[in-house]
């Protein structure tokens, strides 16, 4: 029977976590010469650098590492920490700000930037949501957020999105969704348009509405979607309605009709990932 191991010294625990430290260190700087040759890559196949942002693979991402977490470290440490590494290498493969609408408060879309992004990409506030469409419109790259529950005072600020070379909607964060999330204000993400990366789990239209009727939204439930914002203004009423990719336009609108809504318009605004919920 050999004799029992005495129990590690402090100093040797120590030196395990600086081994350790290390080990992260170099991976995270590999990873950085990673991004140098996915840079020459694109500048070689593609004459020009496409968009580095790829909503889909982030959202993937986060969902594994929230399904393999296990330990004492809290999910909430390691999904910032990781989202800082995925937005900073994003940005070193192409700059760009976050422009936030904070119209509704300032200190949750700071929160909700910089866990998100981290404190390396510009973090740039504006006064509305249609002010963020404009900047983001008129930039070379930038991304928009700006908060779901705005209220009726904005006004039907996804109707600017219409136009095929405007902004569309790429993301809707926070990825994971749980109680109690340090930044969870849920917030759409806009950027220009993606021609190879966006994600249609779900599918988000700006509709005009000349009438309404409350059987719509059970309509649309039975579809599996929902009335995300609404606001009326003179020329009736105007939703923005998240389905499933699944639905194709036009059942989306022969639902609404048969359900008693005259609609005059539905116009696809952009889309995102399915939202991944941890108890």
């Amino acid at each position: 029977m050999s004799a029992e191991q005495p129990a590690p010294s402090l100093a040797d625990l120590r030196q395990e976590i600086d081994r350790i430290d290390e080990a992260m260190h170099r991976l995270l700087m590999e990873r950085g010469t990673i991004i140098d040759r996915l840079i020459a890559s694109k500048k070689a196949s593609q004459a020009g650098l496409s968009s580095a942002f790829r909503p889909g693979r982030e959202a993937s991402m986060m969902k594994a590492l929230a399904e393999r977490h296990q330990g004492l470290l809290p999910l909430d440490t390691v999904e910032g920490i990781w989202r800082v590494i995925i937005g900073t290498f994003t940005y070193v493969q192409s700059h760009y700000s976050v422009h936030a609408d904070v119209s509704a408060g300032d200190a949750p879309m700071r929160d909700t930037a910089r866990f998100h992004f981290g404190f390396t990409v510009p973090h740039i506030t504006h006064p509305s949501a249609a002010a963020v469409i404009e900047a983001v419109a008129s930039s070379r790259g930038d991304l928009g957020i700006f908060r779901l529950d705005q209220g009726a005072t904005s006004g039907a600020w996804w109707r600017t999105l219409a136009d095929k070379r405007r902004p569309k909607i790429i993301a809707r964060l926070p990825f994971i969704e749980r109680p109690d999330h340090p930044a969870g204000t849920p917030v759409f993400v806009i950027s220009k348009p993606l021609t190879d990366a966006a994600v249609r789990d779900v599918v988000l239209y700006a509709a005009q509405f000349e009438r309404w009727h409350k059987g719509a939204n059970e309509a649309l439930i039975q579809l599996g979607g929902e009335v995300v914002a609404s606001a009326a203004d003179t020329n009736g009423l105007s939703e923005l309605i998240a389905v499933p990719g699944t639905v194709e336009p036009t059942q989306l609108r022969q639902t609404l009709t048969k359900a008693g809504a005259s609609l005059a318009q539905l116009v696809e605004i952009g889309s995102h990932a399915e939202r991944f919920r941890v108890k």
